[in-house]
């Protein structure tokens, strides 16, 4: 080039080495964000679906469960993959077990606040 100035054109010689550390500096940025993306939210969501997974596999006869479409039963007869939900007296149908939202076990309280009503009249 016409306008390259000796000291430029030295420089130039001595980055082309260098070009391989600045580029993994360069990358470093995109590794960390990467990194922080996985333990905020790809793993705690991972940690979800196994945990979610091990309650569907545990329903078993009389648990209350609520479907993916928010229908509350008891469990009647359970198979490898599906449910037979009671919805109410006679009302009777399957689900897939991969389709349960919630499985409350057989004796478990329920929540302080549910049934309580409001005083405020």
């Amino acid at each position: 080039m016409i306008f390259e100035t000796p000291a430029h054109a030295q420089a130039a010689g001595g980055a082309a080495a260098a070009g391989g550390t600045a580029a993994l500096i360069g990358f470093l940025p995109y590794l960390a964000i990467f990194a922080i993306f996985y333990f905020l939210i790809i793993r705690p969501q991972q940690q979800r679906v196994k945990q979610h997974r091990a309650m569907v596999d545990a329903v078993k006869k009389g648990d209350d469960v609520v479907t993916g479409g928010g229908i509350l039963g008891k469990a009647v007869r359970v198979t490898d993959s599906e449910v037979e939900v009671e919805a109410g007296p006679g009302v009777k149908f399957r689900v897939l077990k991969a389709t349960l939202a919630d499985v409350k076990p057989r004796g478990v309280p329920a929540a302080a606040n549910d049934g309580a009503q409001d005083s405020k009249d």
